[in-house]
């Protein structure tokens, strides 16, 4: 009776509706070589088949980018969508003026734009009152089009450090003194509550500051802040509750300490050695190099758009992130494209790819570093980054061949996010085409 009853309900529910897509060439994202004339089937927001060989399902709804090239929807390891663009109005003090509900809303916005550039999955690595999880939980419920989002929740460093976010305010401030809830926590005791803390309001990933940085007001770049020590105890605590640690660095004492105390990855990157190189290689610790960034911070200082002492260290850290930045590709080290978006305007992530073949990459190992390997950093690479059966459905299409232009990546033009199109021929589809209520 029971195995009736459940052939019954299994004939009543509706039977999912199935997609092909005929590919003009085919980027796997694994980094074999293209593959002319293939078809990606899709159901159920998953691929079910793709290749040379796939046959077109009889009934299936057939989309043509038989003149296109296809690859797996972009992964950006190195977001932060909640606040506004670096050098635009008052971003420094944007905290204190502009409500957690506001940003979230801002981010949502930005999610958009991030999506429509092809990005169809994020990591947000530091967001203030955990507007970056209210805005993952607004995305999955359908409620706004953008990304797949792990966020970080707040970041956190020393007292005083790149982290912190009430640094440089006068000892009188009510927020002189960092806290948790404002990025700063000191010793073995409070990093292993912070990254508890985190987690306890939804954190995805644990992000730490080991080093100084460029847009903070009262520390160097590259000197070193947190201790070997409390790394360790944050890498302990984060893996106790299976998460994982991205480690802001860029000097080269910090990020030595952090690749020893095992973080999964190395933020930046600024200043690295062959001694560095060597240890991240050892340890299988990711570079998210953050080009854009460098780039960025470098255009703004020119432009007379960012306080002096941060000019400066723009200045000085942007020719050493892409020298570090050779030096990892030629020495091994497991690279995953990040950008650091929010420095610079939202959806113009693509510009990653180019900076990457600028600076040692070939096209076929930038389209890796952006879609599977981001995807083994992020733990999910069993789902997304790679164009195969049993993954989900996150498709880009470009018109032309980007191993021979990669800068077409900068102007994706259909982009499908776990089986739902969003932008097809350059236009954004519809909110109820989208699946958006």
């Amino acid at each position: 009776m029971i195995a009736v009853l459940v052939a019954v309900l299994t004939l009543q529910q509706p039977a999912q509706p199935v997609t092909a897509i005929r590919a003009g060439t085919l980027i796997d994202g694994t980094g074999a070589a293209p593959v002319a004339n293939a078809v990606i089937v899709v159901r159920g927001g998953r691929i079910t088949a793709a290749g040379a060989n796939v046959p077109v399902p009889a009934g299936a709804a057939v989309i043509d980018l038989s003149g296109w090239t296809v690859l797996p929807g972009f992964v950006d390891a190195h977001v932060h969508l909640t606040g506004h663009i670096i050098g635009d109005g008052d971003w420094q003090h944007q905290d204190l003026v502009e409500s957690p509900a506001q940003l979230a809303l801002l981010g949502a916005a930005h999610a958009r734009q991030t999506l429509e550039a092809g990005f169809t999955t994020v990591r947000n690595v530091g967001a203030g009152d955990f507007t970056d999880i209210a805005l993952r939980n607004a995305i999955d419920r359908g409620w706004v089009p953008g990304p797949r989002i792990l966020g970080a929740g707040g970041s956190f460093g020393i007292n005083g450090g790149h982290c912190d976010g009430s640094a440089g305010y006068h000892p009188g401030s009510p927020i002189s003194r960092g806290t948790i809830e404002t990025g700063a926590a000191d010793g073995v005791e409070e990093v292993r509550e912070a990254v508890r803390y985190t987690v306890k309001h939804g954190a995805d990933v644990i992000k730490i500051c080991a080093t100084g940085g460029v847009l903070s007001p009262t520390d160097s770049v590259g000197v070193q802040q947190y201790t070997e020590d409390e790394m360790r105890a944050v890498v302990l605590a984060a893996h106790m509750m299976e998460r994982r640690v991205a480690a802001h660095a860029h000097g080269l004492a910090g990020i030595k300490a952090a690749v020893r105390a095992g973080v999964t990855s190395i933020e930046h990157g600024s200043i690295l050695d062959d001694e560095a190189v060597r240890l991240m290689k050892e340890r299988g610790t990711y570079l998210v190099p953050t080009l854009m960034a460098g780039e960025a911070v470098e255009r703004l200082a020119r432009q007379d758009r960012l306080p002096p002492a941060i000019a400066a260290k723009a200045l000085a850290i942007a020719p050493r992130m892409r020298e570090s930045f050779r030096r990892a590709v030629n020495g091994g080290v497991k690279i995953a494209l990040g950008t650091d978006a929010g420095v610079f305007p939202h959806g113009t992530n693509g510009h990653e790819f180019t900076l990457m073949t600028q600076f040692g990459m070939s096209p076929l190992q930038a389209i890796v570093a952006g879609t599977s390997t981001a995807a083994a950093l992020l733990g999910l690479e069993q789902e997304i980054g790679v164009i195969a059966a049993g993954r989900r459905a996150d498709l880009v299409a470009v018109r032309g061949n980007p191993l021979q232009n990669i800068a077409l990546l900068e102007n994706v033009e259909f982009v499908m996010k776990a089986g739902v199109v969003f932008k097809q021929n350059g236009q954004v589809v519809g909110r109820s085409a989208a699946g958006i209520p």
